[in-house]
Parts: C-alpha cells; sequence; structure tokens
C-alpha cells in the first residue's frame, strides 16, 4: 500500500517522490523510516480543530520503509495533535517523528539536508565527539498560536552563535540560511508535537558534532548537523516562582581562555556535580563565580544572572567565560525600552546579596525569578517569596512577545503559515 505523511508548510518536490520543497523553496530529501520501534510510538493521536494545517501520518509509512510523498497542506482541514497530556508538560524528552540531517567532511560546506524518522543515529566508536567532546548544540522554541500559526524566536542569533562556537572548536558549520532553513522544516514536519496556545512550546535542539572517526588528537574527518524537537513545559518544577541557588566557590564552570564563551557540550557536563550536590540540599541550581578572584558573578549552570537594584539592571558583562545568551540579550532590549537603566560589567558577590531583585534567563527558562541566594552559609531572600515585580514586567513582556500575543515591534518574531 502506498504510503502517506502530510506536513505543514512541506510540498512535493515535482519529479522526486524522496524530497520535499521546504518552507523557503530548498528541496530537502526524506529519508525511508529507519527508528527503534521500542523507543517510539506515534500513536494515539487526538483530533483538535485548532488551524488549517494538518500532520497526519499513515501507520503503514512507519512500517513499510516506502518512501513518504507530501500533500499540499493548502486545504482547510483540522490540525491533529499528539495524544499527550498537555495541561502536565515538564522539560522532558519526548520522542517525536522527525529530525534533519546534514554531513560534511572537514574543509568542505553543508549541504543536502535530509528530513527522517525520528531514531537512533549510528556512531564510529572513534567519532571526535564520543573520544574527545568535538561538538556544539543551541536551544531555540517554537509556540502555537490561536490562529495556528507557529512563531519562532530570532532564529538567526542561533544561527550565528552557532557558527562563532563551531570556529572556535574546529568545526565547518552550516550557514544562517540553512540553519533557519533547517530549523523551519524541522518544526513543520513535527507540528502535530506543538503544544496548544499557554500550554508550552516545541523545544529545538540543533547539534552540530565531529561525526568521523579520529583516534590521535585532532579534528574529526567528518562533522553532522542534527535537529530534533521535543514538547516541553517548565524548565523549573517551580514554573513562574521563585528558585533557590547556591553559590558555588571551589568549582567553576569556565576559566579564562577556555570555551565558557561557546555552547560546548563539556561546559555543562563540568556543572553536572556542584548542581547535583546542591539539588541535594533542597536547592534549584548553582550561581558561579569568576575562577581568578572568585568574587565576581559569572552565570548559572544554563543561564545567564541579573541584579535589579531601584531602577537598574545590571547582569556580567560577556568577557570570554560567560555564554552570550539570546535571552540575555533580548531581556536587555526590553528593558531598556521599558525605562529601565541597563549595565552590563562586573557585579561582585556583596552587590548581589545587596540587590532587590534577582533574576535568570534563557532558553529554557525564559526569565526565572530568583527566591534566595545561599552564599557561604548566609541565605538572602528577595521579594518577600514571590515574583519580583521587575521579573514579572520582563517575563510577560518577552512571552507575550515569542507567543504573539503582541506586536513584535523588534522584528524579532520568524512566523510560519
Amino acid at each position: 500500500m502506498e504510503s502517506v505523511a502530510v506536513f505543514a508548510g512541506l510540498h512535493p518536490n515535482p519529479g522526486h517522490h524522496n524530497s520535499l520543497i521546504g518552507p523557503s523553496r530548498t528541496p530537502i530529501n526524506l529519508l525511508p523510516p529507519s527508528i527503534d520501534r521500542n523507543h517510539f510510538s506515534p500513536l494515539p493521536l487526538k483530533l483538535q480543530k485548532l488551524s488549517h494545517f494538518t500532520s497526519y501520518i499513515d501507520n503503514s509509512a512507519i512500517n513499510s520503509g516506502n518512501t513518504f510523498r507530501v500533500a499540499s497542506p493548502l486545504s482547510n482541514v483540522t490540525s491533529e495533535l499528539a495524544d499527550i497530556d498537555w495541561d502536565n508538560l515538564g522539560f522532558g524528552f519526548m520522542p517525536t517523528d522527525y529530525m534533519y540531517i546534514m554531513k560534511c567532511a572537514q574543509g568542505e560546506n553543508f549541504s543536502k539536508g535530509e528530513l527522517q524518522r525520528f531514531g537512533n543515529i549510528e556512531l564510529c566508536p572513534s567519532a571526535g565527539i564520543l573520544n574527545y567532546g568535538q561538538g556544539l548544540f543551541e536551544g531555540l522554541k517554537a509556540y502555537r498560536k490561536h490562529d495556528g500559526n507557529i512563531l519562532l524566536f530570532r532564529p538567526e542569533e542561533n544561527a550565528t552563535r552557532l557558527m562563532m562556537g563551531a570556529e572556535r572548536m574546529c568545526m565547518p558549520s552550516p550557514s544562517v540560511e540553512q540553519f533557519v532553513e533547517a530549523v523551519k522544516a524541522t518544526v513543520l514536519a513535527n507540528e502535530r508535537w506543538i503544544p496548544p496556545p499557554g500550554k508550552g512550546s516545541l523545544y529545538i535542539r540543533p547539534l552540530l558534532m565531529g561525526s568521523g572517526a579520529v583516534l590521535g588528537l585532532a579534528p574529526a574527518p567528518e562533522y553532522t548537523f542534527l535537529i530534533y524537537v521535543s514538547p516541553v513545559g517548565n524548565y523549573f518544577k517551580e514554573g513562574l516562582a521563585p528558585i533557590n541557588l547556591v553559590v558555588e566557590t571551589e568549582m567553576h564552570r569556565a576559566t579564562p581562555g577556555g570555551t565558557g564563551g561557546v555552547k560546548t557540550i563539556g561546559n555543562y557536563a563540568a556543572v553536572l556535580k556542584a548542581q547535583s550536590a546542591a539539588k541535594a540540599k533542597g536547592y534549584s541550581d548553582v550561581l558561579y563565580l569568576d575562577s581568578f578572584q572568585k568574587r565576581y558573578l559569572e552565570e548559572v549552570s544554563s543561564c545567564n544572572v541579573f541584579i535589579v537594584k531601584g531602577n537598574l539592571i545590571v547582569t556580567p558583562a560577556i568577557k570570554g567565560t560567560i555564554l552570550p545568551g539570546i535571552t540575555r540579550k533580548s531581556i536587555i532590549d526590553v528593558a531598556i525600552n521599558q525605562g529601565f537603566q541597563v549595565e552590563e560589567r562586573q557585579v561582585s558577590v556583596d552587590e548581589l546579596l545587596d540587590a532587590d531583585e534577582v533574576f535568570c534567563t534563557g532558553t529554557a527558562v525564559v526569565v526565572s525569578p530568583v527566591g534566595s541566594i545561599t552564599h557561604q552559609g548566609r541565605r538572602v531572600t528577595y521579594g518577600n517569596d514571590g515574583v519580583g515585580l521587575v521579573s514579572q514586567q520582563l517575563y510577560s513582556a518577552l512571552t507575550s512577545l515569542q507567543m504573539g500575543l503582541s506586536e513584535d515591534k523588534m522584528g524579532w518574531i520568524v512566523e510560519l503559515k
């Protein structure tokens, strides 16, 4: 039996049954199914009339190995959502339908990206990513509007940051256009996994890795760019509620001259020990200090940090050991537009403990207010155990923009029809 898969925004490529025309009219190959059926199941589905898009996937397509063909999404049909509990989404991995893969050799350029069924990937035990940690990742989100349209937030910024990180890690990288096109295609192929408005978002995880085999310490001979997605709710179980941080004084996230300023995978493995110890004591996460003087703030395990004093908002300056967060950058612009004075500079622990409010920013958390900071046994609380006014104001402004609830005067939103 002929298998059919229908995706929002992806159209048949005339004369090529194994490829699609992506959002920017670029052909995208569609590989036959390759999936661990014990690890992934696309059923059951629940019909919900949300938009003019459809993302129906015929079960026979999963089991047959036949070539997929794509029908036009322009007809006025109902959209089907995955049958999951949208009201209780946490921030955890959930297998979806498709992932995007693109490869290139060292010294060459990426081309010919492919959408294939989500599943395990094959790597040589001697792959550069496994032996020497030659890898980067990004994180961004897609939101569903009430009219069914899908929104991306500043994907070109993630593309630019990936290119910067790739240069530091001696890897080729997709162009900004290739990155954004791949994100669009992956999101549209997994449209049924985007939560209903107000229920969460589709977290998008691009990976860039040295996938070629290498034994001696050297850049890998081949590289893979991969994107997968997962529906998510709040990163912290508290949601938009104050989190409790502890200042780490012995272990450090990054050092001058290292890779703290790029989103390489090793940066995150390095924080696991301190983070695990902090969570075992009841803290939400760890706030790291500079490795030289051990008195200036750097960042939380996976978030940038801000302090508020009156009308002044201060965040540590980007100086090579701090990741240039896209949410951080956006919050700075939003705060300035709302009349706050914003400074990027060194921030001491003493200044932190004397602040009116403290909050963290990141793709996963967006804005997360801090309820308390513990430093060398001293605990300081903020906001009378509630969400601070500035944190709430900035969170509401940014999320309203990301979800399409307010006018995008910044030109940050990419809307997928």
